[in-house]
């Protein structure tokens, strides 16, 4: 396209485009958020259509943030993003400046760290901030060379427009087209899709016309039409005619080709173009086209090494040749193509010279990490592995490794490898980088060949600090791939090496403690990890120390000893607390911690630390911890009786970003709330799901897809399958409580003693530890079954109600009410007394199917008359709003973001996100300013 005097682009035959463009900024400008993508060939002219409808968008006072992936970075993640949202080293926006911060590896760059995972967050955080200042325009141009985390960015973003009022526009080429970018395809509705096509012939007779200046003649036509409707192709095609003198204008105003020498591709009209550079402006260009489509121009000061001043000439040319144009603070390449085209006029060697002497001025000028790797990469995909690294890069890499690890793992693994390539087998370097090297392979998810270069780096490393780094590694992954016994005999050859400090053979024994651990020897653990600590005495060394109490702490919870746990939890994390290295162990403790307190019968406690946990893993990019904390949440949150919530905390990440056992305890969760609701159908789709997914974690026992596989077959009327589902598993060393009560509760049913008898007696010896109510309980509930003792259920129940468990208060108080319908003295108004309590709780928790359930039983019993008792029935409208929705809602229409409702709640912003979006959908509504004017009109309705 070209640039007219007003600096806007030429825009012809696009009045549709330009329609619909316009009809969704008016949307957004209204409060109403959507995601399009805009597709069609190079040259097209869709960036300059968007551009179009983005000046229109700020001129109706829409914020317009743009940015755009390139060929020469999508290896390097969210870069697109960060140039859209204006992340800088320096600037007065606190959200700015911690993904900033975040990115340069200040912040976190600890083992387990994933630093592109949690500027993600960050950043979507950052859209929500700026989508409460008004209305915003976030493209993303050339898609297609996007990184993968760019790509999910959007694709998050693109499912939560209905939240915001955002326009989120991607602009793509047909080709490239992998799989996260079909997906969008599927995310993004046809009505929102816009495909670019080739212009018309009365459109190209009018853009010739314009570009020439009249009317075209014959010739000049039928040339124009070899064009293919190509806007771009069209534009450089008349402009080098133009150049070139070979263009006529005669009296009537008609523009007619008068040479024979004219380009035959759009390739060979970019070229025409800058063959008319002087060479000095063609160097500095070759110099930019290192730096990508797009570049600051301090960046090209750095790497050519000259003033400002001394490039102003040349870049003044090339503007004025229509090959660079301004773009905010940087300038671009007027068109991809054109950079392209100066990229590959340079010899692959020269090329790689150029990059390697671009990537030193921008390490020496402190540049950040990712733009130094980025000149650096072309040199390792070179396909002449003989150009070797230089030692300044090696120095660079060890002083970078661990953020860039962090920040791009794949980068890291393609530099760090030719870097322990090209350094000395007996260079103290080498097992540095191979340490690192071994870490990226394993944060990649390439677990052998992590295995292969830390036993390489065993070898031939001495320095302790790096061994016990090595054995680390080895020890992660034999553990995933279920081989953790073979580091044992290593971790002890180790140990008995001479000249070791105490630190390094507390690092050693710690994780002897965590092999045997692993192994369910907890024993063992036990002993190696208080051999650590005293080995340790009154040195400090915060990772052999805090992961040593972390494997006490395991071992008592294992041992049912919940409350020797906490102190070991307060212990380790006021040691690892604020240490970025140690953020893993951290995320663990409290993790461990919120399970403990759940166990104790502490929620508030429990939920409390779960929320720390969570907020931790958001903001250090942990997806592996934040699914294990979400779904912990789920747990304590169905144990509590706040089904609606654990609902919503289950479903915050997608199944994908999960491990299998977690998505199988998660559609558990859910799976076991439907089915208690009454809705079999939604739970044997959770079923169904984490059926897939329950063939990789072997013979693990998901305690929640358990109970929840026992409650389908207790649905279909088949009770001895739902026991046998149970007694399958109880069988094992690795059942759970919860479900000794179900086992008692169905044999009872079924009138099998003996199986009543062993969970109580089971039940019994859990129930040592006085001081935890639910396991009181427990115990008085099986026993209670198996000598069918009301007073003894009653117990129970008021036990669970101490607790805070109300389905299993339900359950007892139900137990309770059939004992005393079916005692020889025939209590009728104890029954009737229990049966009404019984269904009271189970209302309180929408627990449809129990009611229906227990009702059917009394009527068998002749007690008929029972409470009435009002269901939540509605699905749509405001009175199908959950307690906690509707709170949300009211902070909507109070016109609290997302970000700002989650810190009122003590919520996650994933959390609130998820409660939104059910919001919108039981309204049937679009966007935020729908659930204002709808509670308006429910307000203004119910008087």
């Amino acid at each position: 396209m070209r640039l007219l005097t007003d600096g806007t682009e030429l825009l012809v035959g696009r009045d549709g485009e330009l329609s619909r463009l316009a009809a969704w900024i008016r949307d957004v400008a209204a409060g109403r958020g959507r995601a399009v993508l805009v597709d069609g060939e190079p040259g097209i002219g869709k960036s300059a259509l968007v551009r179009a409808a983005c000046a229109a968008a700020a001129d109706a006072g829409c914020q317009v943030y743009w940015g755009a992936g390139d060929e020469l970075g999508q290896a390097l993640p969210l870069l697109p993003l960060l140039d859209a949202l204006r992340i800088t080293q320096v600037t007065r926006d606190p959200r700015r400046d911690a993904i900033s911060e975040l990115l340069g590896g200040g912040a976190v760059a600890g083992q387990g760290t994933d630093l592109a995972a949690a500027a993600a967050e960050q950043l979507i955080a950052l859209v929500d901030e700026l989508c409460q200042d008004g209305p915003a325009v976030l493209v993303v141009d050339e898609l297609q060379w996007a990184d993968t985390t760019t790509v999910a960015v959007w694709s998050r973003l693109a499912r939560s427009v209905r939240q915001l009022p955002l326009l989120l526009v991607g602009v793509l080429r047909p080709v490239p087209r992998r799989d996260d970018l079909r997906s969008l395809f599927r995310i993004v509705r046809p009505p929102e899709r816009l495909r670019v096509g080739r212009l018309g012939e009365p459109a190209v007779l009018e853009l010739v016309a314009a570009l020439a200046g009249g009317k075209p003649g014959a010739r000049l036509e039928e040339l124009a039409a070899d064009a293919a409707g190509n806007p771009l192709y069209l534009t450089e095609l008349i402009e080098a005619l133009a150049r070139s003198s070979c263009l006529q204008v005669d009296t009537a105003g008609i523009v007619e080709l008068t040479g024979t020498a004219t380009p035959d591709s759009l390739p060979e009209a970019i070229a025409d173009r800058l063959g008319f550079l002087s060479e000095a402006a063609r160097t500095v260009l070759r110099a930019a086209a290192l730096l990508g489509d797009g570049f600051a121009v301090g960046d090209l000061v750095t790497v050519t090494n000259c003033s400002l001043a001394e490039l102003l000439p040349a870049l003044d040319e090339a503007r004025a040749a229509g090959v660079l144009v301004a773009a905010g603070d940087e300038l671009a390449f007027r068109h991809p193509l054109i950079r392209r085209a100066l990229y590959d006029e340079m010899p692959t060697a020269v090329r790689v010279a150029w990059h390697q002497a671009a990537a030193w001025a921008l390490a020496e000028a402190n540049a950040p990490v990712e733009r130094v790797a980025r000149q650096l990469l072309p040199m390792v995909s070179t396909t002449d592995s003989r150009v070797p690294v230089p030692d300044w890069a090696v120095r660079w890499l060890l002083d970078v490794a661990t953020p860039l690890i962090g920040q791009a793992p794949v980068v890291a693994v393609a530099l760090l490898r030719r870097a322990v390539r090209d350094t000395p087998l007996d260079d103290a370097v080498t097992g540095a980088l191979a340490c690192r090297l071994a870490d990226a392979y394993y944060r990649v998810g390439n677990v052998a060949q992590a295995e292969r270069i830390a036993l390489r780096a065993l070898d031939r490393v001495r320095d302790p600090e790096v061994r016990v780094d090595l054995h680390t590694t080895v020890l992660q992954c034999r553990a995933t791939t279920g081989r953790t016994a073979e580091s044992l005999a290593a971790l002890n050859e180790a140990l008995d090496q001479p000249g070791l400090q105490a630190r390094h053979r507390a690092k050693l024994m710690v994780l002897i403690a965590r092999t045997r651990r692993y192994l369910g020897e907890i024993d063992a653990a036990h002993r190696a990890a208080s051999a650590a600590l005293a080995e340790l005495g009154p040195a400090e060394d915060r990772w052999a120390t805090g992961w040593a109490l972390h494997v006490l702490s395991l071992v008592a919870m294992k041992r049912g000893e919940w409350a020797d746990a906490l102190p070991l939890f307060e212990r380790a994390m006021a040691i690892v607390r604020g240490d970025p290295a140690l953020i893993d162990l951290t995320l663990l403790l409290r993790i461990n911690q919120s399970v403990t307190f759940g166990e104790l019968d502490r929620y508030t406690d429990a939920l409390t630390a779960a929320g720390q946990a969570r907020e931790l893993a958001d903001r250090t990019g942990s997806v592996g911890r934040l699914t294990e904390v979400q779904s912990a949440l789920g747990q304590l949150l169905l144990a509590a009786g706040r089904w609606d919530d654990a609902l919503a905390e289950v479903d915050v990440v997608a199944d994908e970003r999960k491990d299998p056992s977690v998505v199988c305890c998660d559609r558990g969760v859910a799976a076991i709330i439907h089915f208690h609701r009454g809705d079999a159908a939604a739970a044997r789709r959770h079923l169904d799901v984490a059926a897939l997914h329950s063939e990789r974690i072997g013979d693990r026992v998901v305690e929640p897809l358990v109970r929840a596989r026992s409650l389908a077959f207790e649905h279909a009327g088949a009770p001895e399958r739902a026991l046998a589902v149970l007694t399958a598993v109880l069988a094992g060393e690795d059942a759970g409580e919860d479900l000794l009560g179900e086992a008692a509760r169905l044999a009872a049913t079924l009138g099998d003693e003996r199986i009543v008898a062993e969970m109580a007696d089971r039940a019994g010896a859990i129930a040592a530890e006085p001081t935890v109510s639910h396991r009181r309980a427990l115990a008085l509930y099986c026993r209670g079954l198996l000598e069918r003792d009301a007073t003894m259920l009653l117990r129970a129940a008021d036990g669970y109600r101490d607790a805070g468990r109300p389905l299993s208060q339900a359950k007892a108080l139900e137990a309770a009410a059939i004992a005393f319908a079916g005692a020889r003295d025939e209590d009728r108004g104890s029954a009737r007394a229990a049966f009404t309590h019984a269904v009271d709780v189970y209302t309180e928790l929408d627990a449809q199917w129990d009611v229906a359930r227990l009702r059917a039983v009394f009527r068998t019993l002749g007690i008929r008359r029972g409470p009435t008792v009002k269901h939540r029935q509605a699905t749509r409208g405001w009175d199908s709003l959950t307690p906690t929705e509707s709170r949300i809602a009211a902070l909507v229409v109070e016109g609290l973001s997302n970000p700002q409702i989650a810190a009122r709640l003590y919520l996650s912003r994933r959390t609130v996100g998820t409660h939104v979006s059910h919001i919108l959908t039981k309204l049937d509504v679009h966007s935020r300013i729908d659930i204002a004017r709808e509670a308006a009109r429910h307000q203004s309705a119910s008087g």
